[in-house]
């Protein structure tokens, strides 16, 4: 996801600095006109706008901790990874101490949408940066839904986890009819052929149940480990809403089975494995 962001941005003709852990990752970035920095310090040091596309809320607060105070005071931090609201709180947090302006902005779609720039925006924060990040969110998207102007509300990220639970319960659902189909000799195209133009019919059911029959799940649109990431997270916001989510514990109980038998980079639609004894099975 971020190195696909990162050449759109360039590609918009900004000037991108990029940084991962592992530099070997992200040296293919050079052929972009793309400079590595060597350190999350040196990417930061200058930049009026700043993009984190981490792992996890703790992962970004472990960089941050150690990045923020390097940024320009006034810059803009667009915190883009997927976390709980908590982390966003804390996150905010650390912007506000080294005087940056924080916006909380996850971002729907995967690996294709952010390859063509298509990716949807979710951004709160204040109104005074628009004009700062809106080029950048142009570049990266095909359009920014602006939930409010406290990042630290985390606004965005609420909506944000909304839509994962039904990104997760689709991809699930097309796991399970796939398998089940050809459990029961049923081909798989006479269903969709029911389906075939109706209000039932999803393009993302189809991609999904698609890269099921063909057993196509690597490389990841949105992986295992990262999904049941985001079901945890789901889960922990409906349990402080007082709510019980009976299919999301489930399947983030599949998406926990499936990564610990050795599947947790695969694509989230390897969730289906979880339906044999085994979890090997790829077709």
């Amino acid at each position: 996801m971020g190195s696909a962001m990162a050449r759109n941005i360039a590609g918009a003709g900004h000037a991108v600095r990029a940084w991962n852990r592992t530099i070997s990752r992200a040296q293919p970035l050079v052929d972009d006109g793309i400079e590595i920095a060597p350190t999350a310090t040196a990417a930061v040091e200058g930049a009026d706008v700043v993009i984190t596309m981490l792992f996890d809320g703790a992962a970004v607060a472990e960089v941050m901790r150690e990045t923020a105070p390097a940024m320009r005071p006034g810059a803009a931090w667009l915190q883009m990874t997927t976390v709980g609201p908590d982390d966003v709180a804390g996150l905010a947090a650390i912007a506000q101490s080294a005087g940056v302006l924080f916006y909380d902005s996850p971002v729907s779609g995967t690996r294709q949408p952010a390859e063509s720039g298509t990716l949807v925006i979710m951004t709160a924060g204040p109104a005074s940066g628009r004009e700062l990040v809106t080029p950048v969110l142009d570049a990266v998207g095909s359009r920014t839904v602006w939930t409010g102007e406290d990042g630290a509300a985390a606004t965005s990220t609420r909506l944000k986890l909304v839509v994962n639970s039904w990104v997760i319960a689709v991809s699930n659902a097309a796991g399970e009819i796939v398998t089940l189909a050809k459990a029961i000799g049923v081909p798989p195209a006479q269903f969709f052929e029911v389906l075939d133009g109706g209000g039932l019919d999803l393009p993302f059911l189809r991609i999904k149940a698609g890269l099921v029959e063909r057993g196509a799940l690597s490389p990841a649109n949105f992986a295992v480990d990262t999904s049941g990431k985001d079901a945890h997270l789901i889960l922990e916001l409906a349990r402080e809403a007082g709510l019980r989510l009976d299919g999301m514990e489930a399947f983030s109980a599949r998406l926990d089975r499936v990564a610990e038998a050795g599947h947790a980079h695969e694509d989230m639609a390897a969730s289906y494995l979880a339906g044999f004894s085994t979890s090997t099975r790829t077709s």
